[in-house]
């Protein structure tokens, strides 16, 4: 039995893949951004080991969080599912991009890290000469470019860890919205399969998912400068080192 921790688990994806995860027996604590959604996320997910609340929008709020996952003991894996699409550039930036960073950073290290992508990344670019001057060119194809450089910087400085991206597919959730052609079940399989398969395939590490095959992503995301680069100026930003 593992012990799983998922980032915006109140609804859509993060609460399918709750919702599978304890459905094979594994134990689920779930994230909300406020305590009236996370209520309704108990609700919603009988069976899960408790809810935590932050807003993931606000950097202080993010790094309370990790303090209270911590607080929790050690978890097998994290899903760093949380993400906002419809949204100015500056919330995109800070629930899309620094708060999977300072996450990353300061809760402790699970053997696995399952963070969500996106197929739109393939048209972002990392601008980092943005972070500190102009946020407001930040788009939601540039964050998801900058969670995979996040994931693979993770799987390159942490061996003994896997972190693993995963693109779920254009889906029919609240924020793929309802005329979205993937499939929802495949939207979901993948994370929870990454989270906790004994399956040779799943325990790899700097790799790109799509319905549990390995897919072509952006390779500006293999750039090792580019990687530390991003690493430092999310430091300068949060004052969270990478460990």
């Amino acid at each position: 039995m593992a012990r799983i921790f998922i980032t915006g688990s109140a609804d859509g994806l993060g609460q399918l893949a709750a919702i599978a995860l304890i459905t094979q027996g594994h134990q689920v604590v779930l994230h909300a951004r406020n305590e009236k959604r996370g209520q309704e996320a108990l609700e919603k997910v009988p069976g899960a080991e408790s809810v935590l609340t932050a807003d993931l929008g606000n950097i202080d709020d993010t790094k309370q969080l990790a303090s209270k996952v911590n607080a929790l003991g050690k978890f097998d894996a994290v899903i760093h599912n949380a993400g906002v699409y419809r949204a100015s550039p500056e919330e995109i930036f800070t629930v899309n991009t620094l708060a999977p960073y300072i996450l990353t950073c300061l809760i402790q290290t699970p053997k696995r890290l399952i963070y969500l992508s996106s197929g739109m990344h393939l048209q972002g670019c990392s601008k980092l000469e943005s972070f500190t001057t102009e946020i407001s060119r930040i788009t939601y194809s540039d964050s998801k470019l900058h969670v995979l450089m996040l994931c693979k910087a993770a799987a390159r400085k942490w061996p003994q860890a896997y972190a693993n991206a995963v693109d779920p597919g254009w889906v029919p959730t609240k924020m793929g919205g309802q005329g979205a052609p993937d499939d929802l079940q495949k939207g979901y399989e993948t994370q929870v399969w990454l989270a906790v398969s004994n399956d040779e395939k799943a325990k790899v590490s700097g790799r790109y998912f799509h319905h549990q095959k390995e897919s072509l992503y952006n390779p500006e995301a293999d750039d090792v400068l580019s990687q530390d680069r991003f690493l430092s100026l999310c430091e300068e930003i949060t004052g969270v080192s990478f460990p």
